[in-house]
């Protein structure tokens, strides 16, 4: 499925109404929405690769990405499961959520996963995942800025 730059201009304009973000940007066939809380740089992503709309969190600085792992590994929580419940919390129908991490050819730590076919073909479900992705990782390791954890 082809990400279009109408469908991202729509999720740019529901991702600024959230008002979770900071600058909110469409560039180079993506949305890039930069991240609020921590103070390393991280952004949140939606794009298309391999037929498929992705929802990614990037980060060059290693040390948020290990908080995130900290967090998780402290707690026993899986990822997908957090994704899940915050994908519910929203309104989203059930859906196997897959979280991918590892750290790209570009160097930036990356967790992304694929949209599933049923959201990502309107703004609405490409919103509600993008959202969900926020929601879950700002209460994970440094995302949500000092002093903000849990």
């Amino acid at each position: 499925m082809a990400v279009t730059e109408a469908m991202l201009s729509g999720v740019r304009a529901e991702a600024e109404r959230a008002g979770v973000f900071g600058e909110v940007v469409v560039r180079g066939g993506m949305l890039v929405c930069r991240a609020k809380g921590p103070e390393a740089p991280a952004s949140y992503r939606v794009f298309g690769e391999g037929g498929r709309v992705w929802v990614s969190l990037v980060m060059a600085d290693r040390w948020l990405s290990e908080s995130i792992e900290s967090d998780l590994m402290h707690t026993g929580d899986k990822i997908e499961d957090l994704v899940a419940e915050e994908l519910a919390e929203l309104g989203e129908a059930s859906a196997e959520v897959r979280v991918e991490h590892f750290r790209s050819d570009d160097l930036l730590f990356t967790f992304r996963t694929p949209i599933p076919a049923s959201a990502a073909g309107s703004v609405a479900g490409v919103t509600r995942w993008l959202l969900a992705y926020e929601a879950c990782f700002r209460r994970l390791g440094d995302m949500g800025g000092e002093g903000d954890q849990g």
